[in-house]
């Protein structure tokens, strides 16, 4: 397996997620209530695994590796709007946690920002899913030797490894932190 079969199969999973995002926007739409706790769902989903892991192995892994490469124009000016999906991601998640959060204190008008921001999940992830598995991944894997691909798979799933580690350290931190 190519290390971009990994960063594939994990598309498949954002893809179904963010169809229950879709189904719950509009069940949102029609009832004017919010699934407080399935948005909170959602938020650790597209942290945790969409940001940290997934993310994480394409800038950690695959990018940093490319950035020692000669890349075409096209494929740098493809690297560099994949790196803004990713930042727009990161900072479209935290708007919808901060209306989550004001949804939940009873500021019932965070309801147009969370669509917003549901909206904006739901157009983000597919068209930058689509560039990355049909127009990035292959021509960036032809930058890579045999060799220099097996070192970024196993690179990838010593990743992985850690990633629950860390997520359940960060859990119990946070935990002690609340109360101290």
């Amino acid at each position: 397996m190519q290390p971009i079969g990994i960063l594939m199969r994990e598309h498949r999973l954002i893809e179904r997620m963010i169809k229950l995002l879709e189904k719950t926007l509009q069940e949102t739409k029609k009832t004017l209530k919010v699934d407080t706790e399935f948005i909170t769902i959602a938020i650790d989903f597209f942290t945790t695994y969409a940001d940290k892991t997934h993310h994480g192995k394409e800038e950690d892994i695959l990018f940093n590796a490319l950035s020692k490469k000669p890349l075409s124009d096209v494929l740098k000016k493809t690297l560099d709007q994949l790196i803004k999906d990713h930042q727009t991601s990161r900072a479209t998640i935290q708007k919808l946690n901060d209306a989550n959060t004001q949804y939940k204190k009873g500021f019932h008008a965070s309801i147009n920002e969370i669509h917003k921001r549901m909206n904006d999940l739901i157009h983000l992830y597919p068209q930058h899913i689509e560039i990355e598995d049909k127009h990035f991944f292959f021509p960036a894997m032809e930058l890579f030797t045999m060799v220099e691909s097996d070192v970024m798979l196993q690179e990838f799933n010593d990743f992985d490894k850690t990633m629950i580690h860390e997520r359940y350290t960060m859990l119990v931190e946070n935990q002690e932190k609340r109360n101290r």
